[in-house]
């Protein structure tokens, strides 16, 4: 692997951001990391254990293990060695990681496990603030962007296929939830970085989008 480099990607729920990650990996050989993986697990674990408390959830990091196994050629999450990639999937889980994302104490804890996994470079990162806090000198920045109303239909199409049964009006408000506090939080907040590249593919197909994409990452090889 020649000259590797670290590729941050943040941006909006449902914007396509690990879909993108993972077939970007792929094309450039590198390693894929989840965050927002890492931070459904935590949630996950106080959903568990009913944890609701900022300082029962600090408490509690240490007896907490979040890692990654393949599985058929797929990258999934572990939460102490349990593969748990099904069950922070839900709606439920999702919402639970934004919330304890607004912990200091649990970004803190996940931020330095992730600048652990980028020291070798060659990593493909995605999440809400990999290019302003965990990667600030990434060689490459991407800030994916789409609609609320697109993005939902994508996250509503997901849980259709899922077997669930959602009702849109509540995804489009459960994402627009999630964009008030991600942005809005006093730990970290999902901003764009100044020398990120906006990629805003609410009218882009898959093959479209990753052609900018693969172009993008070629050009700062």
């Amino acid at each position: 692997m020649a000259n590797p480099i670290i590729v941050a990607i943040d941006g909006y729920s449902s914007c396509g951001k690990s879909t993108i990650a993972k077939a970007l990996a792929k094309y450039a050989g590198y390693t894929y990391v989840d965050t927002g993986a890492m931070y459904r697990a935590i949630g996950l674990y106080t959903l568990r254990h009913n944890l609701t408390e900022p300082a029962d959830i600090i408490a509690a990091l240490p007896n907490i293990q979040v890692g990654f196994i393949l599985v058929d050629g797929a990258q999934h999450v572990t939460l102490n060695g349990e593969d748990v990639e099904s069950q922070i999937r839900t709606l439920e889980a999702g919402n639970c990681a934004s919330r304890i994302s607004q912990i200091k104490e649990v970004r803190a804890f996940l931020v330095a496990q992730q600048q652990r996994m980028g020291e070798a470079k060659g990593i493909v990162m995605d999440g809400r603030d990999i290019g302003t806090v965990v990667f600030p000198n990434a060689e490459l920045k991407l800030f994916l962007t789409a609609s609320p109303e697109v993005r939902a239909q994508r996250r509503y199409d997901e849980l259709v296929e899922k077997g669930e049964k959602p009702d849109f009006a509540a995804v489009l408000a459960d994402v627009n939830d999630r964009d008030y506090r991600d942005t809005h939080r006093a730990e970290s907040p999902l901003r764009q970085a100044d020398d990120a590249i906006v990629v805003d593919n609410s009218n882009l197909t898959r093959e479209e989008q990753m052609k900018v994409i693969y172009d993008l990452f070629d050009r700062h090889q």
